[in-house]
């Protein structure tokens, strides 16, 4: 099996850190203010298939999906709707469990939340502060990018380019703008914990550095996300993790692409924001998830109402051929008990082999439903010939004899 290192930005053999052993995995799961998007849909139905496949190749598999159920967002939707901080992401975060449940993604082997894990987090500030890299301000602690020589080797971007991350606000106070916060002060009428810096709440990139290592340990084999992660969440995750644990490493970070939506990237501020929720009301669950992988992971993905249709037609077409072939093969055990024709027989073995060779060439899934169409149409034709003989049998049974 191979799969695209967005580090050394090739295409690598997967080989676990354990040979024989527990294959590591953490991807950052959501930020749960709203209801969930085909863009989380897009992220989390990758992540299950790299999931289930890693399990298909007889690899055990520890899969951690982690709830940001603290930040600026969630605090922000709670103040607008007059609500707990903690009840509302608790109630997105149910929603979002029912969302990946409908499109049959496997639940995670662990689902840590931000909150659960203060005293983690904790502990991995000091750890940075005690290694020189993070520097105290009335209440705040930042990072110190300077003294990190590698920051920015996993977005390809120079230092004297970065800026601060979205979610950290520009302060003069910082020896360099793309400092970013492990701390924040506690402010008026948001949640706080206590700390040796005083009472606050954790930065955002923190909470998956100290969950990851709570779980997986300091080095792990894959760390997945969104492409829109890479900068600046996963490359500030390598630098305070590394500043933490000087022998931190991960093997492989594995991103997935963005969801357009008719042409123009999906956003709130453009009005073509689409629920999860919204669109299976309308349609299958699966045939949402049909249409996610029908493009590789890595690429951009067009929704558009036709595409949609398309998978949902391809859904059913898949779904009815099997249901033919098994109501016409329990139709042979109880007459002649016939067995598959060699056309059929080859033809599944081949789709073993291009399945395998497909996936395992960094999740190609959109050349393994390629590969699943062959056998669903020679099954097509053989029900139809089988049908077609049945009629004719039919028929010259019913015929009166008039020869001699």
């Amino acid at each position: 099996m191979h799969l695209y290192n967005t580090r050394s930005r090739r295409r690598e053999p997967f080989r676990p850190r354990a040979p024989g052993g527990e294959v590591g995995m953490y991807v950052c799961g959501v930020t749960p203010y709203d209801d969930s998007h085909i863009g989380h849909a897009r992220a989390y139905v990758a992540f299950d298939v790299l999931f289930r496949y890693l399990r298909y190749l007889d690899y055990e598999v520890r899969y951690v999906r982690n709830f940001t159920d603290i930040d600026d967002k969630i605090i922000a939707r709670a103040n607008q709707l007059g609500e707990d901080p903690f009840s509302l992401s608790k109630r997105y975060s149910d929603d979002f469990l029912s969302d990946m449940a409908h499109l049959q993604c496997l639940p995670p082997s662990v689902e840590p939340r931000v909150s659960d894990h203060i005293d983690q987090i904790v502990t991995m500030i000091k750890q940075i502060i005690d290694n020189g890299c993070a520097y105290v301000v009335s209440g705040d602690v930042y990072f110190s990018v300077d003294n990190f020589p590698e920051y920015g080797k996993l977005s390809g971007r120079k230092l004297d380019d970065n800026r601060a991350g979205e979610r950290v606000a520009v302060d003069e106070r910082k020896k360099n703008p793309a400092d970013f916060a492990l701390w924040k002060a506690a402010k008026d009428g948001e949640p706080w914990w206590d700390s040796p810096w005083g009472p606050g709440r954790p930065g955002w990139h923190i909470e998956c550095s100290a969950m990851s290592a709570q779980y997986l340990g300091n080095s792990f084999d894959i760390h997945g996300g969104g492409e829109d992660l890479i900068f600046p969440h996963h490359e500030n995750e390598i630098a305070q993790s590394r500043a933490a644990c000087c022998d931190s490493s991960i093997n492989y970070w594995v991103h997935n692409g963005f969801v357009n939506v008719n042409g123009q990237k999906m956003s709130k501020s453009l009005g073509n924001f689409i629920t999860i929720r919204k669109v299976i009301e309308l349609y299958h669950p699966l045939a949402l998830r049909m249409f996610l992988l029908g493009t590789h992971y890595r690429s951009p993905i067009n929704y558009t109402v036709e595409q949609l249709n398309v998978a949902s037609d391809r859904l059913y077409y898949t779904y009815q051929t099997l249901r033919d072939c098994e109501e016409s093969t329990q139709q042979d055990e109880s007459s002649s008990g016939g067995s598959l024709p060699f056309t059929t027989t080859h033809c599944i073995e081949k789709l073993h082999e291009d399945f395998e060779a497909s996936m395992s060439d960094d999740l190609h899934t959109s050349v393994a439903l390629a590969a699943i169409s062959e056998p669903l149409k020679v099954m097509n034709d053989l029900l139809h010939t089988r049908k077609e003989r049945s009629r004719r049998n039919g028929w010259n049974r019913s015929r009166p004899w008039k020869g001699k």
